[in-house]
């Protein structure tokens, strides 16, 4: 029955479902009466919205969220929709703690317009289940918005790095492996992910052992898998492709991923982006020239890995099949746990950057 109602579902949205998702529990219709409030922000999770210095903003290419953050002022505590209370999380937009209060689960829950959620989580229908990229447990429907459970999480990669300063080679070859996987496994079943980048991946599990692809509504689901064509300007700053920037012909989406993924590793194992300017103009200046330096203390291995990723030509990267083959992988088990480690340097910072000043070359 379960099965069958995902089904009837997704085909109302006009998708194929390649098989069935063990990490989808349910697909409930539930109607909100109709006032249908989005939740409220709590003041006492809002006190302290996390440290801007060393946070991209967002992204003036990612999807703006539909939710109103207007609420009134008498309105201080949770919100419950359906058996879950909602609790907003002060530093992730749209993005709820979510309590089931019958089982006592811990959820996160994203809120969307109903007119957009359909769209956000139609790679859902598509992507087979995979380890490393989170499912949705449930979806609740009110009369105007959509309310999307998704799998708890235990923070972010970007988190990690700002807070270790860098990881060393072990401690990234190991949470890299991960990504890795997940991105080829979307670009196997003909999804380009687009505006990749650390916040994306998230940790499953308190030790932060276990890496996840967060969500999947920023993807592009090719309508040919072996057409990845695309020409629309989409992405953060600071992982951009150059040819993206060019925006002079159609680039390969799955090229472009490949390049911030590149832009990922190097910032996990130097503590800093690889292409970084506090003036927008001069940082995509650097991103179309390509040319970045890498330091002494990076493994043959690492250099050679960072330097088949972040070729200024897409032709001549890695593909996301071919990375995960990199001799540089062979550093350790994937199984060994990730320790704390120290940097020695305090210039290895995630540079602060303001992305909302260059609007104009995003859409």
């Amino acid at each position: 029955m379960v099965n069958r109602a995902i089904k009837m579902n997704l085909q109302k949205m006009n998708l194929q479902w390649s098989s069935p998702a063990p990490c989808i529990r349910r697909v409930a219709h539930k109607r909100l009466d109709s006032d249908d409030q989005p939740p409220a922000k709590c003041a006492r999770l809002c006190v302290e919205a996390g440290d801007a210095q060393g946070l991209l903003s967002s992204s003036p290419g990612s999807p703006v969220s539909p939710v109103t953050k207007t609420v009134p002022s008498t309105h201080q505590g949770p919100s419950r929709i359906g058996h879950f209370l909602l609790l907003p999380l002060a530093d992730r937009d749209s993005m709820y703690s979510a309590m089931n209060t019958d089982t006592g689960d811990e959820l996160l829950c994203k809120v969307y317009d109903m007119g957009l959620y359909q769209e956000k989580i139609r790679a859902y229908g598509i992507l087979p289940a995979h380890r490393n990229v989170a499912g949705i447990k449930d979806i609740i429907l009110g009369e105007r918005k959509a309310y999307v459970f998704l799998e708890k999480d235990f923070g972010d990669m970007h988190t990690l790095v700002k807070s270790s300063r860098r990881l060393d080679e072990e401690q990234a070859c190991r949470v890299f492996r991960q990504v890795a996987q997940a991105v080829a496994h979307c670009h196997q079943a003909g999804v380009v992910l687009g505006d990749l980048k650390l916040r994306k991946f998230v940790f499953a599990n308190e030790k932060r052992t276990h890496v996840k692809l967060e969500s999947l509504e920023d993807c592009r689901v090719l309508e040919d898998p072996d057409n990845d064509s695309m020409s629309d300007t989409h992405g953060c700053p600071a992982y951009v492709s150059p040819e993206i920037l060019s925006g002079s012909t159609p680039y390969s989406g799955k090229m472009a991923d490949m390049w911030s993924l590149g832009v990922m590793l190097y910032t996990m194992l130097v503590g800093r982006y690889p292409f970084h300017d506090p003036d927008p103009a001069m940082l995509f200046s650097k991103i179309r020239r390509g040319q970045c330096c890498f330091p002494e203390g990076l493994s043959p291995k690492a250099k050679c890995l960072l330097q088949n990723l972040l070729r200024k030509d897409p032709t001549e990267r890695l593909t996301a099949t071919e990375l995960q083959a990199h001799p540089w992988f062979h550093l350790q088990s994937p199984d060994m746990p990730l320790g704390e480690h120290e940097a020695s340097s305090a210039e290895q910072t995630v540079p602060s950057f303001d992305a909302e000043e260059d609007d104009g070359l995003f859409c």
